[in-house]
């Protein structure tokens, strides 16, 4: 018997036989949609190990020693360096720390090597004093005594013949009010100032007029606080002056003002807020050491030598411990006046 299949039927049995047979020999790979890629593995660097940063030197050692400031100057004098050289040769031999000196060319340079560390030790004036301070990065120490006193004081002063009040008393040392109603009697009236960068004869009284709120007329400078002194009592220039306790005793107004005491009266007087300069160190030392370092200055002035080392080489022929809270009141005044430290210091 023949068997017919149907042309697609037999199509799909040649087929599927085709599949039976080849399969058993060969591999059959089937793709659906697009290949997977295999991710390609980054070898993990390995960190280089770290360093423990390198400890600098213990200060007031050889690696690392203090650096004593000579007072600033454009060009320092062989006895001045003679003088610091000692200075240091003492403080060193007295606390056991390497003092090495440096000269900086004002108090600009100074102020700027105590902020960066080019600095441990220094004298400073009012001024400088209170820019350092403005960075934190002094604290003083000593400082300077003139006449007894560490601190003086500033008075306003106006001729008698005007028509002013005088809220002070000679005989009590007093004053009599309270700066307010002392001094707005000279509201648009024109003072005399001895010079720019004065404490007692512009800066503070300007500054405790301006705290009082005051307004005056624009002053004149006058070159010297005798020259106050004298242009009120003629009373040809200026309405009232400013000028240190007391100028009017002048040995220079002597001679031709022999009345001065009488004709050109004390309207307010300003407590003694007004340091001198002093002896500053920086506020990267440790307290200990500070404390190290302002013992054996005092024990150097206690030597005939090292007095007059401190006095060829800082002008100090005495001083006595002083706190940073005793120039608040005169860091108030000189804040008040508006004026620039940088255009008040040297």
């Amino acid at each position: 018997m023949i068997v017919r299949i149907h042309s697609c039927k037999m199509k799909k049995f040649l087929l599927t036989l085709s599949l039976i047979l080849f399969g058993c020999s060969f591999p059959v790979q089937l793709t659906l949609g697009t290949p997977t890629p295999v991710p390609t593995l980054t070898p993990t660097e390995t960190p280089a190990p770290t360093q423990a940063p390198l400890t600098p030197p213990e200060l007031g050692t050889e690696e690392n020693p203090l650096i004593l400031a000579l007072a600033p100057s454009p060009r320092s004098s062989d006895e001045t360096i003679t003088a610091v050289d000692e200075i240091a040769a003492f403080l060193q031999e007295r606390t056991g720390y390497r003092v090495v000196t440096v000269a900086p060319a004002s108090e600009q340079v100074l102020v700027d090597a105590f902020d960066k560390g080019n600095a441990h030790i220094g004298s400073l004036s009012p001024y400088a004093y209170l820019l350092a301070r403005e960075n934190d990065s002094v604290t003083a120490i000593l400082a300077k005594i003139r006449d007894g006193e560490a601190f003086y004081g500033t008075q306003i002063i106006a001729n008698r013949e005007n028509d002013f009040t005088s809220y002070y008393d000679e005989a009590r040392n007093e004053n009599t009010a309270d700066v307010a109603t002392a001094l707005k009697q000279f509201n648009d009236k024109k003072a005399c100032w001895s010079d720019e960068i004065s404490p007692s004869g512009y800066v503070v009284p300007l500054g405790l007029l301006n705290q009082a709120q005051v307004q005056i007329r624009s002053g004149a400078f006058l070159a010297g606080q005798p020259s106050v002194v004298r242009a009120v009592y003629v009373d040809d220039i200026c309405d009232f002056g400013a000028t240190f306790v007391d100028a009017r005793q002048s040995p220079a107004l002597e001679a031709d003002y022999t009345d001065v005491q009488d004709k050109v009266i004390v309207i307010w007087r300003i407590p003694e807020v007004i340091p001198y300069e002093n002896i500053s160190i920086a506020n990267s030392l440790p307290i200990e050491m500070r404390r190290v370092i302002q013992r054996a200055f005092i024990d150097l002035m206690l030597t005939p030598e090292g007095k007059t080392a401190m006095q060829t080489a800082y002008g100090l022929d005495e001083i006595q411990i002083v706190e940073d809270e005793a120039y608040a009141e005169f860091a108030s005044y000189v804040k008040a006046s508006g004026l620039d430290l940088l255009n008040l210091i040297k």
